[in-house]
């Protein structure tokens, strides 16, 4: 998709939709069951600000004959639309609110309520599903629900 966001002769606009409709499901795909660490957040927009640096492309000023820089804030402006990790958080609730509706018999959500057995490695564990879930629930405001 580099070569298809480069092309001169393609509007801004094809290549807002083109983001949009190909690019940002692909790299959501399945973003309700992760687990994400900061460092993933921080993976992921530069992702997103890559592609948006690509759409909007860099000018160069008439007057001066000096190229601009995009700043993040400037491309956030320019694209109008919300943040990454601002989309994955309300589809992990609404997946959530899925799960819950779930009956107990089935698969997802014994994966939910499974406690593994054994001893676990050295360090701290991952985040599990139900965590994100509850920390995304207070981050809403909806603490006291289970």
């Amino acid at each position: 998709m580099q070569n298809f966001l480069f092309f001169s002769l393609r509007s801004e606009n094809i290549r807002i939709k083109t983001n949009r409709t190909i690019i940002l499901p692909v790299v959501l795909y399945g973003c309700e069951t992760w687990s994400l660490t900061l460092r993933e957040e921080r993976r992921l927009r530069v992702c997103e600000n890559r592609a948006l640096r690509r759409i909007f492309r860099t000018k160069r000023d008439e007057v001066t004959e000096e190229w601009s820089k995009l700043h993040n804030e400037v491309l956030s402006d320019l694209s109008s639309s919300p943040n990454i990790i601002r989309v994955i958080k309300p589809r992990r609730r609404s997946w959530a609110g899925h799960l819950t509706r779930m009956g107990k018999r089935r698969g997802v959500h014994k994966v939910l309520v499974w406690k593994p057995e054994g001893k676990r490695p050295l360090g701290r564990h991952r985040r599990k599903l139900e965590n994100n879930i509850k920390m995304n629930l207070q981050e809403v405001g909806c603490e006291g629900m289970e």
